[in-house]
Formats: structure tokens, C-alpha cells, sequence
């Protein structure tokens, strides 16, 4: 009798210590936290649900994108970027994953990163033809040059940024010098978007490059101005994004894939924590206002996440099941 219970106490012993490994076998995870707003934000949310949803002892270290992928790729740290701009890093990525080393989990920002040409959104109100190119170059002297009044205005990238080259070429491509245009050169980002925070702000007419999601799309209603081209993905890739490209034709610019990537470790070691990551996912839309909320508020990504957990479950609830929703609201009590 004495040797039956014992047996019963062991096995019992042995079932409750399974249930607790296989609770806790997300085990340790690194997530990189970017140095910019929308990536540090996505980290903290999976910090959280990862930590809190899925039992996983997740910590964040801090990241840049190709540091981070590269040593994803030949370290196996950290586990997860949850946000990386792929184009930027594409060989190293694909040769991640051709040796197993890397898994895609899927796409950060759903609508992937986008580029383009803009206008305010008064401006199409009152004239619909100014969300098109045509539209704007008839009406070119409504975009008043700040230092030459025979001049019309348009708003470049910065120089030393990427997308320097790629305005400037399309500049050329639309031939908006011979319009009456000036490429404006902003000086910096935060010269570009003051120029549009103010033209904005007096209602006034401004043309220029931007991109999302940002903080300025979030606070300030545009419209992406339509080259009535379409899109040209191989003229872009060989022509428009490359400085010496010498006649540049006219094309939109194409979404740029914006995605998580994990290692092939994580993936395997923590399957259900890898969906997760392959299902959060924002579009430009609500990560444009949750940007403006944080440059408003002088909020970090910490309590950014704390922000979009608590005013947007609609959203996240979407990427978990019903009972790791339930742990999630319950940590959230106690923020």
C-alpha cells in the first residue's frame, strides 16, 4: 500500500513538474529595441505579452538594423527584431535564412513602409486635381518658394539620407525644374517637417517627399500626390534608388517591406510565441497616430506600450488567444 502511494506521489510529482516545464519553455528571449520610436514601441508590446501572455523571461538590448541582423545571423542574439526595414539589409537576411539561422515571422507594418510625394489634404479638398502631378505643376505657383518669389517650392530629403537620392532623381524624372520648381534641400528631418508643421498650421500650400509611418502623417492629414505612372519596381531598383542613375524615369515608389525576423532558436524552442510575432502586426494608419500620441507626450516606448495597451485592445487582442488576452488584461491592472 505504502509502495502504491508513493508511486502515485511520484508520478504525480512528475506530471506537475512536465506541466511546469512546458509552461515555461519560452524560457529567456532577447528583443531588440530599436533607435527609433515605432520599433522601441513594437518592442515593449511584445516585451510584455511576450513576458506576460506566454510566460517567456523577455528582455529588452538595445539595436540598430544592421548590427542587429548581423549578429542575429552569426551570434544567434537577440532572438527578435521586431522591426526590421528588409531592403536595407537584404543580403544579410536572405543569407540567414538560406543557412537556417534566421526565421521571417512575418510583416511589422502591414502596408509595409511607404514613400511618396505629398500635399495637405485642404489643398485636394478645395482643388481634387492637386493629388495628382499634372495637377500640381498647373498650379504651380501656389507653391510659393520661401526665398524667390518666380520660383515654386518643392521639399527634398535631406542630404546623406537614402531618400536624398531618390526624390532627387524623381525631381528630375517629372522635370520639375524646367516646371518652375526648386528642389528645396531642408537642411535636416527636423527641418523637412517644420517646413510642413508650418505651411500646415497657416493653411498653407506645401509639396513635398515624406514617409510613414511618422509622427507628422499622424498629426497632420496628406495626401500622397499620384505620378500616374504606377509603380516600376525594376526601374526603382536600378535607376531611381541609385546615385548614378542618369535618366531616371517616372515611377511611384513601391512599399518597402518593413518585418519581424526571429532566429531559427527561437522559432523552434518557442512555437506559440512565434505565432505571436508573425501576427502583430500595425498599419501605417494607427501607427502614424500612435507616433503623433508619443511625440505629443514626450513618451518613450515604454509608455507607449502601456498607451496602446490600454486604449487599443481591438487591435492587439486580434494577434493572441482568448486566455493569453486574459493574462495580458491582468498584468495591465497593475500598471
Amino acid at each position: 500500500m505504502q509502495k502504491a502511494v508513493k508511486s502515485l506521489g511520484a508520478a504525480l510529482l512528475l506530471s506537475l513538474s512536465s506541466t511546469t516545464v512546458s509552461a515555461s519553455s519560452c524560457g529567456d528571449v532577447s528583443i531588440a529595441d530599436m533607435n527609433w520610436s515605432s520599433a522601441s514601441l513594437m518592442a515593449h508590446v511584445d516585451q510584455f505579452i511576450l513576458t506576460h501572455g506566454f510566460g517567456c523571461d523577455a528582455e529588452l538590448v538595445p539595436g540598430d538594423t544592421m548590427p542587429t541582423s548581423t549578429s542575429m545571423v552569426e551570434k544567434g542574439e537577440p532572438d527578435i527584431a521586431p522591426e526590421l526595414w528588409s531592403n536595407g539589409v537584404k543580403e544579410v537576411l536572405e543569407k540567414g535564412v538560406s543557412e537556417k539561422r534566421l526565421r521571417l515571422a512575418g510583416v511589422s507594418l502591414s502596408d509595409g513602409g511607404e514613400e511618396g510625394f505629398w500635399v495637405p489634404k485642404y489643398l485636394v479638398d478645395k482643388d481634387p486635381s492637386l493629388s495628382t502631378i499634372d495637377g500640381i505643376i498647373k498650379k504651380s505657383t501656389l507653391f510659393k518658394h520661401p526665398e524667390n518669389s518666380d520660383l515654386s517650392a518643392f521639399y527634398g530629403c535631406p542630404a546623406g539620407w537614402n531618400c536624398q537620392i531618390t526624390a532627387s532623381n524623381l525631381f528630375r524624372a517629372l522635370n520639375l525644374e524646367e516646371k518652375g520648381f526648386e528642389l528645396i534641400d531642408p537642411g535636416s528631418g527636423a527641418g523637412l517637417s517644420g517646413s510642413l508643421a508650418k505651411a500646415y498650421e497657416r493653411k498653407e500650400a506645401w509639396f513635398g517627399y515624406y514617409w510613414a509611418p511618422t509622427a507628422i502623417l499622424g498629426k497632420y492629414e496628406m495626401v500622397k500626390v499620384d505620378f500616374g505612372s504606377g509603380v516600376d519596381k525594376n526601374e526603382y531598383m536600378s535607376c531611381t534608388s541609385q546615385s548614378e542613375c542618369e535618366s531616371p524615369k517616372v515611377t511611384m515608389y513601391p512599399p518597402s517591406a518593413v518585418q519581424s525576423v526571429t532566429t531559427e532558436s527561437f522559432a523552434n524552442q518557442s512555437p506559440e510565441a512565434f505565432q505571436y510575432i508573425g501576427q502583430r502586426a500595425f498599419t501605417n494608419a494607427d501607427m502614424n497616430k500612435l507616433l503623433a500620441w508619443m511625440e505629443d507626450n514626450q513618451a518613450d516606448g515604454e509608455i507607449a506600450m502601456e498607451h496602446f495597451l490600454k486604449n487599443y485592445p481591438q487591435i492587439w487582442q486580434s494577434w493572441v488567444s482568448e486566455p493569453v488576452a486574459q493574462k495580458v488584461k491582468k498584468a495591465l491592472t497593475r500598471l
